[in-house]
């Protein structure tokens, strides 16, 4: 990273509440210490200290966008005219813009956005403020920026998956069930690499003595990882989250996660048993916060790809509310019960 970081002011800032019975964010500052850097801020117990409530809100797209083949940075001048375009454009009153949709939107000169959503979509009031950068991708390995081709096998997945999915919805165009919903409307939990941006994109940090825990705002989900380099738990234990081993390499942590379930979503791709994550977590200035994450699929992609996001603190109290998925949502319930009465009504006919 360049260090330019530009950003610029739209929609009030989602403020986050911690729960009372995670550890505080105690500060030790220490000119050096065995296996980190000088001046690194540290735990009480001396290990690097990556405590806090960080936002993933960069405008930044994962991939490289065609227009931009060959360029890996943007000027001072270029990132200045997305960041004025940005701020007439997504004033609060668009429809909300999630992932790499607010880039794409002012890079194209977008004068509108309406998001593919037909019905119960909301504006963009209501999602966090985001930054420009000069970087023209998150991925910066395979160096063209852009995820690597599918393999064969990951191919024939998908297409049998479209198949599936076709055949089901011939023989049953209404809901059947919750199962019939993607994972956000049934609050499955949340999802690895943490690629999450503009909507409860935020995460927690929280170290104890052997331990770090992240906690994920969207879906609530909280990744207890040791330190102690105990083995991975038996391969027939799978989750979307996966397990999560971490270690310090000097300031940085580093985790490793296997025993992800196949079928889980990695950044649009249907990925295999066989994921391999790791991610590096490291402070790059008191405000900044560098993730890493190199994903190796031998079964989903020709080969691995690396992607670095950086993650501010996040705006308001600096604190994280409960993301309450199921309380109040009607989604689930309403929309099958409108199938059930559309069946109703047919069978009437």
């Amino acid at each position: 990273m360049s260090g330019r970081i530009f950003l610029f002011a739209g929609a009030a800032g989602v403020a986050v509440l911690a729960s009372a019975c995670l550890l505080p964010a105690a500060y030790a500052q220490s000119a050096s210490a065995p296996g980190t850097e000088a001046g690194t801020l540290l735990t009480p117990w001396g290990d690097p200290d990556l405590q806090g409530v960080w936002a993933s809100d960069s405008a930044t797209p994962l991939e490289r966008p065609s227009a931009l083949e060959g360029r890996a940075t943007l000027t001072d001048e270029e990132v200045a005219l997305l960041e004025r375009r940005a701020a007439e454009l997504f004033n609060g009153e668009t429809d909300a813009a999630f992932g790499d949709s607010v880039f794409n939107a002012v890079f194209s000169e977008a004068t509108d956005f309406t998001s593919t959503d037909t019905t119960g979509n909301y504006n963009q009031f209501w999602l966090i403020d985001r930054w420009f950068e000069d970087r023209t991708s998150l991925i910066v390995d395979p160096p063209d920026g852009r995820i690597p081709p599918l393999t064969p096998e990951a191919e024939a997945r998908q297409q049998a998956e479209r198949a599936r999915r076709a055949a089901e919805r011939a023989e049953f165009p209404l809901p059947r069930g919750p199962e019939d919903f993607a994972a956000g409307l049934r609050c499955t939990g949340g999802r690895v690499p943490m690629t999450g941006r503009g909507y409860n994109s935020n995460y927690q940090i929280v170290q104890a003595p052997g331990y770090v825990v992240i906690n994920m705002e969207m879906m609530h989900d909280a990744r207890i990882i040791p330190l102690d380099g105990r083995p991975h738990r038996p391969s027939h234990i799978r989750s979307y989250v996966g397990d999560s081993r971490g270690r310090w390499e000097g300031g940085a942590l580093v985790v490793e996660t296997t025993n992800l379930k196949a079928g889980g979503r990695a950044t649009g791709a249907s990925t295999g048993e066989n994921l391999r994550l790791v991610e590096r977590f490291s402070r790059v200035g008191a405000d900044s916060l560098r993730y890493e994450f190199t994903v190796d699929d031998p079964t989903t992609w020709t080969r691995p790809w690396t992607a670095v996001i950086f993650m501010r603190p996040a705006p308001g109290t600096g604190l994280m509310y409960e993301f309450a998925c199921h309380e109040g949502n009607y989604a689930l319930e309403y929309a099958l019960r409108g199938a059930r009465t559309q069946e109703a009504g047919a069978d009437s006919n």
